[in-house]
């Protein structure tokens, strides 16, 4: 059996048809998932100004410390609900190409994120590089944002 002929066994599912087929379900997944890109936004947002000098005047270790449990929750939410998403309608994510640009764009940004910019807060780096590695770690985000919203006009 080829990666198509599984897809199409899984879109074929009750469970992929139950989250297609409901009046309610599919559109309350997608706005949670919106929801948590928005939260995970804003949590990133405060801390990469802070390192830019903008915004809030606490330092951005101590605002890194505050908003972890939002970011790393918005994150397990995006996964969770992308994969409902996805079960939901796999063949017509199979040959889009948005959806490629967003799982690559989304691998990116978990490692900016994760090996680059937190552990940079963490120790209390400044200067250009941080700045820089703030503003890749917020344009990574925002590429996969751009590659989501993408994937429904493709």
């Amino acid at each position: 059996m080829n990666l198509y002929q599984a897809l199409e066994k899984l879109e074929a599912s009750a469970f992929a048809q139950f989250i297609r087929e409901s009046t309610w379900l599919f559109p309350a997944i997608e706005a949670t998932h919106l929801v948590a890109l928005a939260l995970l936004g804003g949590s990133l947002l405060i801390v990469a100004l802070a390192v830019m000098g903008v915004g809030l005047k606490q330092s951005p270790a101590v605002l890194l410390q505050s908003s972890r449990r939002y970011a790393n929750g918005a994150i397990v939410t995006l996964v969770v609900t992308g994969l409902l998403l996805g079960v939901s309608e796999p063949l017509k994510l199979y040959d889009r190409r948005a959806f490629s640009v967003k799982m690559i764009a989304l691998a990116i940004a978990l490692v900016v994120t994760y090996r680059l910019f937190n552990p940079r807060i963490e120790r209390g780096q400044q200067g250009t590089m941080t700045r820089n590695v703030a503003g890749l770690t917020l344009a990574t985000w925002l590429a996969v944002a751009i590659a989501g919203r993408w994937i429904g006009f493709s």
